[in-house]
């Protein structure tokens, strides 16, 4: 069949792009055409992905949304990032089946991550008036040229909600954001639990060794709480190495709290590090350590690193409970509680065999649930249900 992928950005970039990437990919390969409709190029990874879309790339812009419809002639419109309303309601009014995947806060949230800049609290309401008051959603971080704050409007969001709800389908990533979709007014029958299932890795043993080694990897922004997991650290009595390997706008700070916490010693900032180099630093580890205080829809680190079969320690934010078990697979720690937090890892690095049977227990948990064959399987079967439907209903 005719897949239309419909994205705001060509390129690679981050988990968004990466799903859509992949999915096409597979998709392409199981003999169905794959075209996108995109606003931008990333500047990373195009030609790769010119490649796989072939002469179906087609860039935003209103004259084109009839003839981009006309030309593909999908059979399923697959949405991910996308902002345009106006581009939406005209898809919305071809007939064409549209199915949403629903990555992140951004379709329900003004400020797009659901948790307060200021005091660090996660929301929990759905859209409505008090975005604006007492929250002050509208006014929204400004990381381009000009004034630090940008205007959102409301009114714009409560449309845009409208809008998606019309979707045949809504694929979410975890219970959490299958909630977070209903208490905003999404049809339950529309909802189902697609997580980005990770590309399978060869096998990889980890050494567990007496250097106590604990890993961070992703981004270095206020909501991912590194400040937090560097104070949570600070209490840790044992002897350990922590590698924070990332990147980001809060780094800086995050190097002088370290310096002041007297963690210099003990805790290393790697940078940006290219995913084919991880293994080297996950091979001699014993445990990863995710520390965000945002709801995470998921956080796909922690699928990718309990393959390796390390045990993981987590805030409880978002949807990490989904496949986070508290101790089966690893730690999950009330959300903020750093001497929990801890105790956690001291509980990691006192018992290796502990920590092994754990990292275990989550290299099991991935595969019986998150196998990547059964997961574009399903995705395909989807698409061919949906496209099967919409037929029938005309």
């Amino acid at each position: 069949m005719n897949l239309l992928y419909v994205h705001e950005s060509l390129g690679s970039l981050g988990g968004a792009e990466a799903n859509v990437f992949i999915t096409a990919t597979e998709m392409k390969r199981r003999g169905h055409r794959v075209g996108l409709l995109t606003q931008r190029p990333t500047g990373r990874n195009e030609a790769a992905w010119r490649e796989l879309f072939g002469a179906d790339v087609y860039w935003d812009g209103r004259d084109l949304w009839p003839d981009v419809l006309a030309r593909c002639a999908p059979a399923v419109v697959y949405m991910h990032k996308w902002e345009n309303l106006d581009a939406i309601e005209a898809m919305l009014a071809s007939g064409r089946p549209l199915v949403r995947m629903v990555h992140d806060h951004d379709i329900y949230c003004l400020r797009s991550y659901k948790y307060h800049p200021l005091t660090r609290r996660i929301c929990t309401r759905p859209a409505g008036f008090r975005c604006v008051f007492p929250c002050l959603a509208v006014l929204k971080r400004n990381r381009g040229p000009g004034l630090p704050v940008k205007w959102v409007s409301y009114f714009a969001k409560l449309r845009e909600i409208g809008l998606v709800r019309r979707f045949q389908r809504h694929l979410v990533v975890t219970n959490y954001m299958r909630h977070e979709l209903e208490i905003n007014g999404f049809d339950p029958a529309r909802i189902e639990i697609f997580p980005p299932v990770p590309r399978p890795v060869a096998p990889l043993m980890p050494s567990f060794s007496d250097r106590n080694l604990l890993i961070y990897a992703g981004q270095i922004v206020r909501g991912k709480g590194v400040d937090v997991l560097l104070r949570a650290m600070a209490r840790v009595r044992a002897k350990f190495e922590l590698i924070i390997l990332g990147d980001g706008n809060h780094k800086p700070a995050c190097e002088r709290l370290a310096l002041k916490l007297g963690l210099a010693g003990r805790v290393t900032f790697k940078g940006f590090v290219p995913q084919a180099e991880l293994q080297d630093y996950y091979r001699d580890a014993s445990g990863v350590l995710i520390s965000s205080l945002w709801p995470e829809p998921i956080a796909t680190i922690g699928l990718e690193v309990m393959r390796f079969a390390l045990p993981v320690v987590a805030f409880d934010a978002g949807g990490i409970k989904d496949w986070l078990k508290d101790g089966e697979t690893g730690y999950l720690v009330p959300w903020m509680n750093l001497e929990a937090y801890a105790r956690r890892v001291e509980d990691l690095l006192a018992d290796k065999a502990r920590a092994r049977a754990l990292g275990e227990a989550g290299r099991k948990f991935v595969s019986e649930h998150y196998d990547f064959d059964r997961y574009i399987a399903n995705l395909e079967a989807l698409f061919t249900r949906i496209a099967a439907e919409k037929a029938v209903a005309s």
